[in-house]
């Protein structure tokens, strides 16, 4: 099986590109394989742009860029994605490309008479989020369910694939090589609970 590593941080050699290549090495310990999608070093422009409103309303084809990250995708057997978190949030860059690539038609589908067909059932998705804050901190404001509700649910369910999140956040040592044995452990399960796919639904 095929893992899809989509890492988003400005310097290659942050600790979020270590866990996501820590995490790649994981997959591919336990016989899978895995290929790290680095938005930054590549170039992804986020911008969501006229041709992308186009794409949108169903009035024209997506553009080379974000048809090349559907079908990257699209041969995954899992997406994982790597971020800091922004805001209590992910950052501009990959919501961006989630912006753009996620679109009407591919992901899910707007059908007239208000129905919509989820097109990503197959897919899950594993979202792992590098925090400067304390778990204290997430807990006493809400943060973890605020982000889960945003972006679990308000995005991937809507598509209809099966998210799970975790987050990599300071210990009370400050021993940022456990995040690394994390990410590792976190590659070595991704195929674990993966069954068969599942069928597009509707909701």
């Amino acid at each position: 099986m095929h893992a899809l590593v989509v890492v988003a941080h400005p310097d290659p050699r942050s600790l979020t590109h270590a866990v996501a290549t820590r995490l790649a090495e994981g997959v591919a310990g336990t016989g899978h394989s895995a290929e790290i999608a680095d938005l930054m070093a590549e170039g992804f422009d986020p911008r969501f742009n006229a041709t992308d409103h186009a794409v949108h309303l169903k009035q024209a084809a997506p553009s080379a860029d974000v048809l090349a990250e559907q079908a990257r995708i699209d041969r995954a057997d899992a997406l994982v994605l790597v971020y800091p978190v922004y805001w209590w949030s992910m950052p501009g860059l990959l919501k961006g490309w989630i912006d753009r690539v996620f679109a009407n038609g591919w992901a899910y589908d707007e059908i007239p008479g208000g129905r919509l067909e989820k097109k990503l059932g197959r897919l899950p998705v594993h979202l792992v989020g590098l925090g400067g804050a304390s778990g204290r901190t997430y807990e006493r404001h809400g943060y973890f369910d605020a982000m889960r509700v945003q972006i679990d649910h308000g995005i991937f369910d809507f598509c209809g694939a099966r998210a799970t999140s975790e987050f990599l956040l300071p210990s009370d040592t400050q021993d940022l090589g456990a995040h690394l044995d994390t990410a590792r452990a976190l590659g070595g399960r991704l195929f674990e609970a993966v069954g068969q796919p599942e069928t597009a639904d509707a909701a």
